[in-house]
């Protein structure tokens, strides 16, 4: 599983001094992107291929205050199927260890020209990735 730590900036902390919901989206879509080039992924090499990913459900779970003006950490776990989508699951982690929300991510890969969500995307994953376990696949085969 991945994980990234990530600074709470004063910005993110909302008037009764709480995470605002949309900075947990945005920590999410970061580790996610962290996760991604470290796999190896340039993501100027998916635009080349015209092909991108795309978010098409996310759950957010909180299960206790994040302390402001601190860090968090964030995993990433890739689960895969056998049809056009996937599914990131999130943790986020106060410094102390305390769980304090989970998101939940339902993905596809599209063709940016077609418009239309690609199929087995673990397989373009797999084979742009030089570290595919990463991302939860196993390694290149052939």
């Amino acid at each position: 599983m991945f994980r990234v730590t990530i600074a709470v900036r004063a910005d993110d902390i909302d008037a009764n001094g709480h995470v605002r919901g949309p900075a947990y989206l945005a920590y999410a879509d970061h580790a996610r992107w962290v996760c991604v080039r470290a796999a190896g992924i340039d993501p100027a090499e998916l635009a080349a291929r015209r092909i991108g990913p795309v978010n098409l459900e996310t759950t957010v779970r909180f299960h206790r205050e994040l302390p402001p003006h601190g860090e968090v950490g964030v995993s990433c776990e890739f689960h895969w199927g056998t049809g056009k989508t996937s599914r990131v699951t999130q943790e986020f982690h106060a410094p102390d260890g305390t769980l304090v929300a989970e998101v939940a991510s339902v993905s596809g890969l599209l063709d940016l020209d077609r418009r239309r969500l690609l199929p087995d995307p673990g397989a373009y994953w797999r084979e742009l990735a030089a570290h595919p376990e990463l991302l939860g696949l196993g390694p290149k085969t052939g």
